[in-house]
């Protein structure tokens, strides 16, 4: 009986013993599994990885709030500080086309190109697309800065005074985001596009060629891009980063993630800010830094989105990034919403603003095993910088004026009154003789 209870008990130690032993090596076997798992998931055809590449797996919306100017006449009239109200959201649904014309290449890389298309969702909008704002006039405020030569300005500003364009207009949500034909525009004489907007053209378009890596020589490369249009991006302005859809598996808290978006046409990072929980999914949350707006002082890397002394203060300010490189020389400035960690002297001069960190500012939430990204708030500003008009305008001194009365007007004045004084003394000496001729002639007939 007691051999038995103690046989029993021994029995029980020995498989507790044997359990615990086993679970303790699953630990490394499991994150062996685990990690020889996610290594298989590269972007080829057949793996979970490719699924979610090809077609993101939940739906991405773009959403947009428009700065309505409350005081237009004042602005263009007397120079007013403009008052804003911001309006929205309008929310689109994008990225809802699977890539195209993708390609495995054999330096383990696959090329794509990504549709793009905006559906508008008015569920998801405080209005409709048809609502208006007044704002600045794209077509008007761009040429200035794209013709600076003083003749092509004058004539520039001829063509907008005949079209009765100005600074400020009421457009549409669709006019403005998706285009519209320009009065300013349709009167010039010379072949141009004559229909512009803010992502015009778009619906129909393409972006890309973009080619990443797939993967399959390291699973640390995968979805970087190694190519945007055939060009690399590995210097200072476009650094190799990805399209923020997912990032390579097993990201730690300490990595900073870069990821490239096309609509500024550079790469920016993220840094770690706080564990998430989304739909009970534990995820890591990367947030946008000041330093990725900061001047080229404080972030070398931002030295060439600095192409503009005036606004910049000679490269010192910071918060605003000059794009218009890759806008076909548009004035185009990137910042975040409400001038974000902008100067001061940025938007100073501008009442309706109202900066907040929690609401303004950019960041991604990705699964650290898998490096899939499942929740993005891509927040920015698109900004176009208002420049007057240049014309050419010159007045004289009193003093060099004085001088060139005497030495120029007098001298042409007394040349004037000499001119007057022969032709009329040179007429009554014409006159006079033609007459004392005709007496003498007449009077020696007579005789």
């Amino acid at each position: 009986m007691g051999c038995s209870r103690n046989c029993g008990l021994l029995t029980g130690a020995i498989i507790g013993g044997v359990l615990a032993i086993f679970g303790g090596a699953l630990i490394p076997l499991g994150d062996y599994l685990v990690d020889r798992t996610i290594r298989k998931d590269v972007i080829e055809n057949g793996t979970i990885a490719y699924e979610n590449w090809v077609v993101p797996g939940s739906p991405v919306y773009r959403q947009f709030w428009f700065y309505d100017v409350q005081n237009p006449e004042e602005v263009m009239n007397n120079g007013s500080r403009p008052i804003l109200k911001q309006i929205g959201p309008y929310t689109y649904r994008m990225r809802y086309l699977p890539k195209e014309n993708i390609t495995q290449h054999p330096d383990y890389t696959v090329s794509y190109m990504l549709p793009n298309v905006a559906r508008f969702e008015p569920d998801m909008s405080v209005g409709s697309e048809n609502d208006t704002f007044t704002c600045i006039n794209l077509a008007v405020v761009a040429a200035p800065s794209m013709y600076q030569n003083s003749f092509v300005q004058i004539l520039l500003n001829t063509w907008i005074k005949s079209s009765k364009s100005l600074m400020l207009q009421t457009r549409s949500v669709k006019e403005i985001l998706w285009g519209y034909e320009d009065p300013f525009l349709k009167k010039i004489l010379y072949p141009v596009e004559r229909k512009i907007g803010v992502f015009y053209p778009y619906n129909g378009t393409s972006d890309g060629l973009y080619r990443v890596f797939n993967g399959k020589d390291d699973i640390r490369k995968t979805a970087i891009i190694q190519s945007y249009k055939n060009k690399r991006y590995h210097n200072y302005c476009f650094i190799s980063s990805i399209d923020g859809a997912s990032f390579p598996p097993f990201v730690k808290k300490d990595r900073i993630l870069r990821f490239f978006s096309s609509d500024i046409c550079r790469s920016i990072y993220g840094i770690f800010d706080s564990e998430q929980i989304v739909k009970e999914i534990p995820l890591y949350r990367f947030t946008v830094p000041r330093a990725a707006f900061a001047s080229p002082l404080e972030t070398p890397e931002n030295k060439c989105f600095c192409t503009e002394t005036v606004l910049s203060k000679n490269c010192t300010a910071s918060g605003a990034l000059d794009i218009s490189a890759c806008k076909e020389g548009k004035p185009v400035y990137i910042t975040l919403p409400h001038f974000l960690y902008a100067s001061e002297d940025v938007s100073e001069n501008i009442e309706g603003l109202s900066a907040n960190k929690d609401e303004h500012e950019t960041f991604l939430d990705v699964e650290p095993t898998t490096g899939f990204t499942l929740r993005f708030a891509k927040k920015l500003q698109i900004n176009l910088l208002v420049k007057p008009v240049q014309y050419f305008t010159a007045i004289i001194d009193d003093k060099k004026a004085a001088m060139f009365r005497s030495k120029v007007i007098s001298s042409i004045k007394l040349l004037h009154l000499l001119q007057v004084l022969l032709i009329i003394v040179g007429c009554v000496m014409f006159l006079a003789f033609v007459i004392s001729y005709c007496i003498c002639k007449s009077n020696k007939l007579s005789e």
